[in-house]
């Protein structure tokens, strides 16, 4: 497990902050859409920043190619950015997609199929 240092986490979490601005913003790219940057992270020599993003309300393939719009738009995001924050150096941005949300739905449904939620018309056990 790779070490967690208080600036990468703190440069991480103001690149989320500025990128999520950034993509609400300045991306007027349709099919990007509805984004959520879950989380970022960043190399320890701050070089390197792995965005994960969920897109909400997006089929797989509709959401791989918003994906792929904002790793192609990575420059301009990049220098957008390094605009509104104040580093020494940007990290080059990657984005990929979170995976997490589709895993928690997932195990819910699974979850609801093995043990049904009891009805509301059945009496308590108290």
């Amino acid at each position: 497990m790779a070490k967690d240092y208080p600036r990468s986490r703190r440069i991480a979490e103001q690149l989320r902050r500025e990128l999520a601005e950034v993509i609400r913003d300045d991306v007027d790219d349709p099919r990007v859409g509805s984004v959520t940057i879950s989380e970022v992270q960043v190399s320890r020599d701050l070089a390197h920043a792995t965005v994960y993003v969920t897109v909400l309300g997006a089929e797989a393939a509709e959401a791989q190619a918003g994906i792929d719009i904002l790793n192609k738009a990575h420059g301009f995001l990049r220098s957008q950015v390094a605009r509104r924050i104040r580093a020494k150096r940007t990290p080059s941005l990657r984005f990929l997609h979170d995976t997490a949300f589709d895993r928690g739905a997932r195990l819910s449904a699974l979850i609801d199929e093995v043990a049904p939620p009891p009805a509301d018309d059945e009496p308590s056990k108290e």
